[in-house]
């Protein structure tokens, strides 16, 4: 009898040590996870804030750089054909920052050709408002929002391509960095919303990391998915300044492209409201000298 309950003694106690090693090793488990866990979310957190952070520098230093206009440039604007024909128009701009956004101005005019001129007009947000005397009138006029994707003086460039207004609108995504050549760039997908009234749906910039200045820009049509290509060449910094000597717009599926040159000009031009008026363009050009 006694032996009987010495073999059931120790068959109860091997049936509870399976259960005590499961036990054991689940809490193993749990104590390996539970750091595991943490780490990985860590890891993730990091990463989530570095890249809120990149875009929060990528979105200052583009609306800084655009805040702090203040420039006169004459130069030329160059439409080449398929076959190589080139024709050219010239072209002077002036814009400054104000306390209640950009103004620009700018004069477009072919050989022999009439002018036209155009004030542009930024807020804060990213609005955009188009005065234009064009070719035929005697005076300005708000340029309505059907016209602004049309050819300016049949080239490449719309009368919206005039201005960076995509570094305003409110969506806003960082995209895994690239290199545009030999430069390393973040890469910002700007996406119109209901409330910012644009022909495009979208316009990724490639901006180099170490200037926070655009080198390539892809810009998507509403509607339709067209793009346009935009390539920024010769940067240079002046006066603590950094700009593009050129500028060439290529529409997809279209042939030949069109080439803004700047050829001379002032970073520092001090302008001030007075030298806005449309009707003061016609000295734009001999200013910029």
């Amino acid at each position: 009898m006694l032996r009987r309950l010495v073999i059931f003694s120790r068959r109860r106690n091997l049936g509870r040590c399976p259960q005590a090693k499961l036990t054991n090793y689940a809490l193993g488990t749990i104590r390996v996870s539970l750091p595991l866990l943490l780490l990985f979310s860590m890891v993730t957190s990091s990463r989530a804030f570095a890249a809120a952070s990149d875009l929060e520098t990528v979105l200052s230093g583009s609306r800084q750089r655009i805040q702090k206009f203040d420039y006169r440039v004459a130069g030329r604007i160059t439409r080449v054909d398929a076959d190589g024909k080139r024709t050219n128009y010239k072209f002077t701009a002036k814009a400054h920052w104000f306390p209640d956004g950009l103004r620009l101005l700018c004069e477009i005019s072919g050989a022999g050709s009439e002018k036209t001129t155009l004030l542009l007009q930024m807020t804060a947000n990213g609005h955009i408002t188009i005065e234009a005397r064009l070719p035929g009138e005697k005076a300005a006029s708000v340029l309505p929002f059907e016209r602004w994707n049309d050819p300016l003086v049949g080239t490449d460039f719309s009368y919206e391509d005039m201005v960076e207004n995509q570094f305003f609108w409110k969506n806003q995504k960082l995209l895994p960095p690239e290199k545009y050549g030999a430069r390393d760039c973040f890469v910002l997908k700007s996406t119109a919303g209901p409330q910012d009234r644009s022909y495009y749906d979208s316009e990724t910039s490639w901006i180099d990391t170490s200037i926070l200045y655009p080198v390539h820009v892809v810009k998507t049509l509403r509607g339709t998915a067209q793009q346009k290509e935009f390539i920024y060449y010769g940067l240079r910094q002046i006066s603590g300044v950094w700009s593009a000597t050129q500028v060439e717009a290529k529409l997809q599926g279209k042939p030949g492209s069109s080439i803004m040159v700047i050829e001379t000009g002032s970073a520092k031009a001090n302008l001030a409201r007075k030298d806005f008026a449309i009707t003061q363009s016609s000295a734009l050009e001999e200013k910029a000298k």
